[in-house]
């Protein structure tokens, strides 16, 4: 199936429809804390995150605090996560650099995030939609997947397919668009079992399996 110009707007615009208005399912109340939870969600699910973060972030919830409790006592604190010991290395090292060098506060800028260690391209582009109003589209595992099974997007990397929905998206929608594809991917075109006889989009999708 090709997929055209014109089928790739009215994509948009039905998963707009079925996800208008929603947002990262990431619990935080600053920057900071955002920061780390992002962090955190590699390899992670988010239920499992916000587990960790409503445990942590009462006592830990500043760069200085964290960097007083050190490798182990960070290691203590997310030892339910996945990768809970590099994790907790990289953000000791962030917490250092953001006190040395940012006065503890988040970058606003995509140079400067992805210089601080655990920060790649999608954390990166997270903050700079969800923290600063920037227009980004930060490729997860969902949005990869579901990009590629509809073909709004091809790509072996995540750097392709967050250029390819960067042509293929308005640049208005591209924060937007990020979360409609998250959470379709959760909810509908799910990785082993995609619920294909349900889905909004079955007519259109070249992977269709109903």
């Amino acid at each position: 199936m090709r997929i055209t110009k014109s089928m790739k707007k009215t994509m948009l615009e039905r998963l707009e429809q079925c996800y208008k208005d929603t947002t990262t399912a990431l619990t935080y109340s600053t920057p900071f804390e955002l920061m780390i939870a992002v962090i955190l969600s590699a390899q992670c699910t988010d239920i499992r995150v916000n587990i960790i973060t409503a445990r942590m972030f009462p006592r830990y919830n500043t760069p200085e605090k964290i960097l007083e409790l050190g490798q182990l006592g960070l290691e203590a604190e997310i030892h339910d996560c996945g990768l809970f010991r590099s994790k907790a290395k990289n953000i000791l090292a962030t917490c250092e650099k953001l006190c040395r060098e940012y006065g503890g506060q988040v970058p606003d800028k995509f140079e400067d995030l992805v210089q601080l260690p655990g920060v790649g391209r999608k954390t990166a582009n997270v903050l700079l939609s969800q923290l600063f109003g920037v227009p980004a589209i930060a490729v997860d595992t969902h949005v990869f997947r579901v990009a590629n099974r509809l073909k709004l997007a091809i790509g072996d990397t995540p750097l392709a397919v967050e250029q390819g929905l960067m042509r293929a998206i308005p640049r208005e929608q591209w924060s937007d668009a990020h979360h409609w594809l998250i959470w379709h991917g959760r909810k509908v075109c799910k990785a082993a079992k995609p619920l294909c006889p349900t889905c909004p989009l079955s007519d259109l999708c070249p992977s269709c399996k109903g």
